[in-house]
């Protein structure tokens, strides 16, 4: 099979078409021909050498697939061989063949085609286990996306919007601040030349925001806690800034709040499996009929993953990225 191979930590240079031996599926696992795998920000970090793949991972990069379910292994009831599915890996992506564990597939979305199917499991997953699951964002709530037009940002709109919350976001520029109002955002805060936080604070009439997301981190972290209400949660899912921060701690103990965070990689089989059935149950019916959509921006040829990593890292781009199998 083909595959991406970082030949070289560093620059997206380093990503190279190699060929090599498929993976076989063992205990509990399946083996998809791959249609199409998306493109995710950890992907970038393990190419820059800094998120090195769990123990026993795959060390080809990608983390979520689609395609055709060809071998099942031992214990396996549910995909069978011949299902179209997609899937988060824990490493594994970027090939023709991709093994994933059986409890983390999903059946390819009615109404999506496969290509398209490919950008839902990394950001669907991180999006609800971290707003719905740990900042357990409810109906009527407001809730701050930053980032609006990233793949989180743009999955975190429309789940919050088709769930009944309130949802408020920040992007860069006028053109990604109208595709945030056009996926339910009440209103946009252009980051480039807007401070969100005393304009949030006055579109809440002084109360706040009761749930924010953030990528961002940096000097994001203390205006978060800062425009946080009363009872507040911040769900910290990666930091495009600095990590080290300073803040004023005695705001989490003076408003109650919650300041959590997560990166999915590491959770366990367990933990992603149930992540994958509330999905299921509760997410997979809004895909279905189309009230909620993976934003497809770029496609790009398996060959050319490195284009795609640049791509990426430019941030001049509205929703996912996905590579393609060459024929």
């Amino acid at each position: 099979m083909r595959y991406i191979d970082i030949e070289t930590p560093g620059g997206p240079e380093g990503l190279v078409l190699r060929h090599g031996s498929p993976p076989q599926a063992g205990t509990g696992e399946v083996l998809i021909a791959v249609a199409a795998s998306g493109v995710n920000r950890p992907d970038i970090r393990q190419r820059q050498g800094s998120y090195p793949p769990p123990p026993g991972a795959s060390p080809i990069p990608g983390l979520e697939v689609s395609g055709t379910v060809t071998s099942v292994g031992n214990g396996v009831t549910w995909p069978a061989v011949g299902d179209q599915v997609c899937a988060l890996t824990p490493g594994g992506g970027y090939a023709e063949i991709c093994k994933a564990p059986a409890a983390h597939c999903l059946p390819r979305p009615e109404g999506l085609d496969l290509e398209t199917a490919a950008a839902v499991p990394e950001t669907f997953f991180t999006v609800w286990y971290n707003l719905f699951m740990r900042a357990g964002l409810k109906a009527g709530e407001t809730v701050l996306i930053h980032g609006g037009t990233s793949g989180i940002g743009t999955t975190a709109l429309q789940l919050a919007a088709a769930l009944g919350a309130v949802p408020y976001a920040t992007a860069s520029g006028e053109k990604k601040c109208q595709v945030c109002r056009d996926l339910g955002a009440v209103a946009t805060i252009d980051r480039s030349s807007q401070d969100f936080e005393p304009l949030l604070k006055e579109l809440t009439g002084e109360r706040g925001i009761d749930v924010i997301l953030d990528i961002v981190g940096g000097d994001y972290v203390a205006k978060n806690l800062r425009l946080l209400a009363s009872h507040g949660r911040l769900a910290q899912v990666s930091f495009i800034k600095e990590s080290k921060v300073t803040i004023d701690a005695r705001l989490l103990m003076s408003k109650c709040l919650t300041w959590t965070g997560s990166t999915l990689r590491p959770r366990s089989d367990e933990e992603k499996a149930e992540i994958a059935r509330q999905l299921r149950r509760e997410v997979w019916p809004l895909l279905s009929t189309g009230r909620v959509k993976p934003l497809v921006h770029a496609r790009f040829p398996l060959d050319q993953a490195a284009a795609a990593h640049s791509l990426m890292e430019s941030g001049d781009l509205i929703g996912k990225i996905v590579l393609i199998p060459p024929t």
